[in-house]
């Protein structure tokens, strides 16, 4: 009987009647509303786009290179932004990694020539090179931990 029991359970929770709490949102990917700010809406805007190819100078949803996304996303919310990373880094105001939020850039290597939009919980949305498309990653990866240049939060976001 207790076999039956556990049974009925379980076809329940794959049926979808589970009586506990519905899943809570990531917080990873921040809701937009009225209140939000435009940071928090350039997060959520740029997950959008996850899965576009790269595309070296690319700057829309053809196509895009790191800081055409950047460019591309803040655009669409009415932010002026510079177009390369560079000049990103140098329009941003520089932000400690402890104090990132949704919506602030953070930039990679030594010459600050890769930067993405920070989602929250460490992780970051950018399109990372020639053969790939535009993707998810965590700050926490080996590779992002050597080559972390700093955030920044631009004007107006």
């Amino acid at each position: 009987m207790r076999c039956l029991g556990l049974g009925l359970v379980f076809l329940m929770l794959l049926a979808g009647c589970s009586s506990g709490p519905p899943p809570r949102p990531s917080p990873a990917v921040p809701s937009v509303g009225k209140a939000d700010s435009v940071g928090a809406r350039a997060a959520l805007l740029a997950t959008r786009y996850v899965g576009v190819p790269y595309r070296l100078g690319g700057q829309s949803p053809d196509g895009f290179d790191c800081s055409g996304l950047v460019w591309f996303v803040y655009r669409e919310l009415g932010v002026s932004v510079p177009r390369t990373a560079a000049q990103q880094h140098a329009a941003a105001r520089s932000i400690p990694g402890d104090q990132l939020r949704p919506g602030d850039l953070v930039f990679f290597y030594t010459s600050v020539d890769h930067v993405g939009i920070y989602l929250g919980n460490g992780e970051f949305i950018h399109a990372p090179a020639t053969g790939k498309t535009v993707t998810r990653a965590k700050l926490s990866s080996p590779y992002f931990i050597l080559g972390f240049a700093g955030g920044g939060r631009l004007p107006g976001a």
